[in-house]
């Protein structure tokens, strides 16, 4: 799986607040996100249909899959250069609600 990360929306607020704190936006705990895998042919049909009953702004396409590495994912940066995407080591945050 391909991530690009200048597709993630991330609110600028979150940014900043991410920043100060040392965190990166990607492995914080948040909710209200919804993220689906669908065929590339069928992605904008898709994103129509979710546009029309997202309350939190508009869909947008992040990502894609790729058939190799399996079981990796990566990501490309705001620089253009592509990294693994390693999963969270120790604790998430707690959440806070």
């Amino acid at each position: 799986m391909a991530l690009d990360e200048t597709a993630v929306p991330v609110s600028e607020p979150v940014r900043g607040a991410c920043e100060i704190l040392g965190l990166d936006p990607l492995y914080v705990a948040n909710e209200g996100r919804f993220v689906a895998f669908v065929p590339a042919a069928q992605a904008d049909a898709a994103l129509a249909i979710i546009a029309q009953a997202a309350p939190g702004g508009p869909p947008t396409k992040i990502g894609e899959v790729r058939p190799a590495p399996a079981g990796q994912v990566t990501l490309r940066s705001v620089v253009g250069v592509e990294r693994v995407l390693d999963r969270l080591s120790g604790e998430q945050l707690p959440r806070i609600c």
